[in-house]
């Protein structure tokens, strides 16, 4: 997937703290919120979701599957732009 914009090394860093971030939040977000971040980070770190849809049976699978193509042709910075307004967002609002 070829990106218009460039990942610059500051939002490769701010990206990378704001994903150890979410580790520590003081209060664990709803499920839903916790898909789309997933969605949004596998977008930003992968791409497009090219992997086989889960077995029926793969509950867990399958909702990461579904959050991240959800995103499907998403730019790569845009993924990780709006993964850190979400992360900032529920540090925000943790606090």
């Amino acid at each position: 997937m070829a990106d218009a914009k460039k990942i610059t090394p500051e939002l490769k860093q701010t990206f990378d703290e704001a994903a150890e971030q979410v580790k520590s939040l003081p209060k664990a977000p709803a499920d839903d919120v916790k898909l789309k971040l997933y969605g949004l980070f596998k977008q930003a770190t992968v791409g497009n979701n090219t992997t086989p849809k889960p077995g029926m049976l793969d509950f867990r699978g399958k909702y990461k599957w579904d959050a991240w193509t959800e995103v499907k042709d998403k730019d790569q910075v845009d993924a990780m732009e709006e993964y850190i307004a979400l992360v900032k967002k529920l540090q925000a609002d943790s606090e």
